[in-house]
Order: structure tokens, then C-alpha cells, then sequence
């Protein structure tokens, strides 16, 4: 059996900086690491309009803004397949079976659903959809028979219900689907990128994300609104790292190259963290290193981003072309679910041959 990725993103409209460092530059990295026999890349459309039911349009824009990212940050059509999860059919169909292997309160267990149904104000009146996604994400893996699936921590109780949906049906039904084992970023910072404000999240409705495809102007702006440690009032005080968001940004970019070029006085991020906790080092210098930092590994995504606008029927070519394979894959994959639920009635010729002499 070959190796194989499945990993996506919800179409909630541009893609920041917790994107890529939680998981776009990785998927970028095994993509052209040549260790895979197939990387399978999801915009989960059909997922977001669980929560995005009355708006539709929303979603349908957002689509080609993810898209237009994932092709600036380096996710190659010729290596990896971008699809739309609402073009694969059978990905509904092996939900709806999957939905029997999983009792209501298993659900209601999910770490990640019950935050998210918080986040979301939805404890009152959730919808049916949004409250079955680990459901419809456990369709999702298990369609491509993903072997590994790169995303962040808080996914960890999403997969983990996907692995039980292939133990129980595997058990049931007999050993039809793969098994996947997820995969975390290597960068411990990049586990969960605060938000600018220094928020544990990062997110759009909260306004304290820097988007890929930001301006430098307001990159600066928000780099140096930073929140860092509010106990390191004056240049001398020592400072402190935990909860230090700009150090934080520094830990997921930063190179020791960025030194040379933009602050030669130090050879790594070491010698930095070591004057900045002894104090004599101000905010504001450390600020304007990251902006350069974050300057520097921005400007390309930008630039590609802005070459790929110029052709939008390309990239729904790429899209359509991606789906188009992707169902060719679960349809395989669901064959052979139906098969092993006996649900495959007129493939079946030995039922058809048996019930023939039943009533002979």
C-alpha cells in the first residue's frame, strides 16, 4: 500500500499566517520531499456550508481565494491534487454509512465540536450537519485511504474519531479501510500560532491575523501592535518569552540568515531571547526585525499570488481537473465499502446465482 495524504482547508476566505506555518508550508515540504504516492489537498466547501447554510455565495467566493493561496505558497497541480469536496459525491454517500458506527454522545465527547459549537454560539439550535463533521471528515480521510493526514493540534480529537470509525467498521465489515496516522508540524510554535493580540486563536471575526496576501504597509501596522510582555515597560527591564507574541512569530519564521541581513548585532534567535529576558532590549527593535522577518518570507507568496489572479479560468481548470480525479478515487474506495457492506446487490453474482436456486 502506497503513502497518502489527505489535508484541506474550509473555504472561509483568505488564508493567514496560522495556515501556513500550522500546515500549508509543511504540506509544501512533503509535497516535493517525493516520499508520497499521492497528496490529496481538500477545500472543504461542503463543510463550511455547515455553519454557512444561508450564504452560500460566501463559501462559493472563498473558494478561489484558498485556491489562489495554495498555488502562491507552492502547492503544485503536477504533484499534489487540489479538489472541492462538494464535487466528490461519494464522499456524502460514505458518511451517511459511517453515521451508524457513531453513537450521539460520542459526538457530543468531541473536544474540537464542543469548542467549536461554543465559538459559534450554536448550544441552543446546532445544526445536524455541523454537529456530524467528524463524521463527514472521517468520509473525507478514509475516501483517498489517506495514510497520513499533516494538520494542527487541535484537530488531534478529529482524527482520533476518524480512527475509530475504521476500527469499528473494520471490525464489523472486515478490513476495507486504511487507518490514518496524523501528522503534526516539527516547529513547536507552529502547533497553534497566537493571534497578534496574543489570543490562544487566530482568527478572521476576532481581526488579529496577518493574511498571506497582506500589503507590506499593513503588515508593518499589525507587527507593531503586537502584544508582547506587559511587564517590559522600559528598555531595561528584563523581559519575558512566555506569552511574548512577537517572539512567538519569531520562533515559527525566523532563519539565522534573517540576522546577517537585517540585525547583524546577533547571530541566532538565541543571542536575542538571551538580551531580551536579561533586559536592555526594547520592543520596538524586536518588532521591527520580525516585520522584516515576516517581510521576507511574505513577498514571494504575495508576488506569485498576484501572477496566478491574473488567470482565473486556470485555476478552476486546476480545480475541476483535481476533482475529477479525486472521485475517480472514492468511487473506488466506496465500491469497495459497499462491497464489504453487502450492499453491492448487481455486482454480487454469487447472490444473484444463490436466490436463482432459492426459488427454482
Amino acid at each position: 500500500m502506497g503513502k497518502i495524504i489527505l489535508t484541506g482547508d474550509r473555504p472561509t476566505g483568505k488564508l493567514h499566517v496560522g495556515h501556513y506555518v500550522g500546515s500549508l508550508r509543511r504540506r509544501v515540504e512533503l509535497q516535493n520531499s517525493g516520499q508520497f504516492d499521492d497528496i490529496f489537498i481538500m477545500i472543504a466547501d461542503a463543510q463550511a456550508l455547515t455553519d454557512n447554510a444561508d450564504n452560500p455565495e460566501k463559501v462559493r467566493q472563498n473558494i478561489i481565494e484558498v485556491a489562489l493561496d495554495y498555488l502562491a505558497c507552492g502547492l503544485d497541480p503536477e504533484k499534489s491534487t487540489l479538489f472541492i469536496q462538494s464535487q466528490i459525491p461519494e464522499l456524502c454517500e460514505l458518511s451517511f454509512y459511517y453515521m451508524n458506527l457513531v453513537t450521539v454522545s460520542r459526538l457530543q465527547r468531541n473536544p474540537t465540536v464542543k469548542s467549536e459549537i461554543q465559538m459559534r454560539n450554536f448550544e441552543a439550535s446546532i445544526p445536524v450537519g455541523f454537529f456530524t463533521y467528524p463524521i463527514s471528515q472521517a468520509a473525507d480521510i478514509t475516501a483517498f485511504k489517506a495514510t497520513t493526514v499533516p494538520v494542527g493540534e487541535d484537530q488531534l480529537p478529529m482524527l482520533e474519531q476518524t480512527k475509530e470509525i475504521v476500527r469499528k467498521f473494520n471490525s464489523v465489515y472486515g478490513e476495507a479501510l486504511v487507518e490514518p496516522e496524523i501528522l503534526l508540524p516539527d516547529n513547536k510554535a507552529c502547533l497553534r500560532l497566537p493571534g497578534t493580540d496574543g489570543k490562544a486563536k487566530m482568527s478572521k471575526s476576532l481581526g488579529n491575523c496577518i493574511y498571506l496576501s497582506e500589503e507590506p504597509e499593513e503588515i508593518q501596522k499589525k507587527v507593531f501592535s503586537m502584544f508582547t510582555d506587559p511587564t517590559h515597560i522600559k528598555v531595561t527591564d528584563p523581559g519575558k518569552l512566555e506569552g511574548n507574541t512577537v517572539f512567538t512569530y519569531l520562533d515559527a519564521f525566523c532563519k539565522d540568515e534573517y540576522f546577517g541581513e537585517f540585525l547583524p548585532d546577533y547571530n541566532n534567535l538565541q543571542e536575542l531571547k538571551d538580551h531580551y529576558t536579561r533586559g536592555g532590549l526594547g520592543d520596538m527593535k524586536v518588532k521591527r526585525f520580525l516585520n522584516n522577518v515576516l517581510q521576507a518570507e511574505l513577498e514571494p507568496i504575495r508576488n506569485r499570488r498576484k501572477e496566478y489572479q491574473k488567470d482565473i479560468p486556470y485555476v478552476y481548470d486546476v480545480l475541476k481537473k483535481g476533482s475529477e480525479k479525486a472521485e475517480a478515487v472514492a468511487a473506488q474506495t466506496l465500491k469497495e465499502v459497499k462491497e464489504a457492506m453487502k450492499i453491492n446487490y448487481f455486482d454480487d453474482h454469487e447472490l444473484i446465482q444463490s436466490q436463482a436456486e432459492r426459488f427454482s
